[in-house]
């Protein structure tokens, strides 16, 4: 590893830079809030690391939640990793070392940032993910970090923050739209949640939708793996 990989995965990952620390801090203040202290919030951002997932784990905690209510829960809000990963099987296939940790580090904002495929000339494309995908896991940690200790010390209404994440993912769909040339992923998955909350209300739309995204877009690399 030499300086020229850390310094181009730093600045390919600069995006998410103020994003993640904002939002981190965000969850760490919901989390000191909820009476868990900075220990728990890095815990769960170094170990769990899963964005809108964590915000809607603090009210879990603090309910004394099931496990197994944890567990559907953290399938409704992160089902659409099933579609990130379908289109990421070639890009991650010889990865070697990296590979879980990459899977493991693939959030929606890595995702908008790699899913082109494209890394710089004269380095190594797997170092380059892993270090992205590092850069951004550690802006993640130190905000979650900072939100707790400033919990701490400085009162804070947090009536609506986790709204934060809702408009996170609206502006890595912005960054993915006018990045890459092909918009058939979005348009599938706008068209499929748009359809599933139709006949499903919002109150049940979520799984479907994630289901039927998941099958689209598979159907869809199967024609194109044909094609060629």
């Amino acid at each position: 590893m030499h300086a020229r990989d850390l310094q181009q995965a730093f600045v390919k990952s600069l995006p998410v830079l103020a994003g993640y620390v904002v939002l981190g801090i965000g969850f760490g203040i919901l989390m000191r809030g909820a009476g868990y202290g900075v220990l728990w919030s890095a815990a769960m951002s170094v170990f769990v690391y899963a964005g809108s997932m964590q915000y809607v784990g603090v009210g879990l905690l603090a309910s004394g939640a099931s496990v197994l209510t944890m567990a559907f829960t953290t399938l409704m809000v992160n089902a659409r990793h099933l579609f990130y990963s379908i289109s990421m099987v070639d890009t991650y296939r010889d990865t070697g070392a990296y590979k879980p940790y990459l899977i493991f580090a693939l959030t929606d904002e890595t995702y908008s940032l790699l899913c082109d495929g494209k890394t710089p000339e004269g380095v190594d494309p797997n170092l380059h993910r892993f270090l992205v995908s590092l850069f951004n896991h550690c802006y993640w940690v130190t905000g979650s970090v900072l939100g707790s200790l400033l919990g701490a010390v400085l009162p804070f209404d947090t009536t609506g923050i986790e709204f934060s994440m809702t408009t996170l993912f609206v502006a890595a769909l912005t960054e993915q739209w006018l990045e890459t040339s092909d918009h058939v992923p979005a348009l599938v998955g706008l068209a499929c949640t748009l359809l599933s909350l139709v006949v499903f209300g919002r109150d049940g739309f979520l799984i479907p939708a994630m289901l039927l995204i998941t099958l689209v877009l598979t159907l869809l690399r199967g024609r194109e793996a044909s094609e060629t």
